[in-house]
């Protein structure tokens, strides 16, 4: 399963609270009892906790790209991360380990934000670029893992794979949100971008975040929808071979 989280100062520069960090990794531990890492530099903090099922020994994250300018913590599993390996590799990337997690970085390195139109799979993942100083956050197609994310009282962006981690943030607003309850009780669930805190948000399916440092933080970005073909008969027709389907 895995989970992840992490802090970033969109501001740009300033030490991560670490401990902080550390708490936020440690209210998911549920979510991987194989290990944790961390990553910390100015302006940013990735944390990890891991569920080892894809190259156990080689896995470990956080996970970089060849000279660690590149860093991802990922939930999740690439299904097709085999049949990308030899065109990245063609691209003049080195893999090091079988893990799926390292096709994200290399793609990301060749692509950018189009790297996800080579992904197939089920991911949540944050992604953080030092060259270009940027934070790449991403879900997969059909919403299969969760990622949430929000701004506390002190500017930091805080995101992870559940609220229980951003609970142990003590500046983040904890005011509850109406819409979001009236939708638990009719619903039975909190419909995506919502959650049961105002100040939090869930990314939806097939939506990206890219921030950057010193840039305001933008709104997520959709990347895929479900393709909708026309209908080739008339709604009336279409209408009653459904009935006839039902019934049969």
């Amino acid at each position: 399963m895995c989970g992840l989280a992490g802090i970033f100062h969109p501001a740009g520069g300033g030490a991560v609270d670490a401990a902080l960090l550390a708490r936020m990794t440690a209210a998911i531990a549920h979510r991987g009892p194989d290990g944790d890492g961390f990553h910390c530099e100015a302006g940013v903090g990735l944390g990890h906790r891991r569920l080892a099922i894809i190259d156990p020994a080689g896995g470990q994250q956080p996970m970089y790209n060849e000279d660690h300018s590149v860093v991802i913590v990922f939930n999740g599993e690439i299904y097709n991360f085999q049949e990308l390996r030899p065109k990245l590799q063609a691209l003049g990337h080195t893999f090091r380990n079988r893990c799926d997690t390292e096709a994200i970085i290399h793609a990301w390195e060749s692509f950018g934000p189009d790297c996800l139109k080579h992904l197939s799979g089920m991911f949540a993942f944050a992604l953080w670029d030092r060259n270009r100083r940027t934070l790449f956050l991403a879900r997969d197609r059909m919403g299969k893992k969760p990622l949430y994310y929000a701004t506390d009282a002190e500017g930091r962006f805080v995101f992870a794979s559940e609220l229980a981690a951003l609970a142990t943030v003590p500046t983040l607003a904890r005011a509850l949100d109406p819409a979001a309850i009236d939708d638990f009780f009719a619903l039975g669930y909190i419909p995506d971008p919502g959650s049961i805190w105002r100040a939090v948000k869930k990314l939806p399916p097939a939506h990206f975040l890219l921030l950057r440092a010193g840039e305001p933080v933008p709104q997520p970005r959709r990347y895929w929808q479900v393709p909708v073909q026309p209908l080739a008969i008339g709604e009336q027709d279409a209408a009653v071979q459904l009935a006839e389907k039902l019934s049969a």
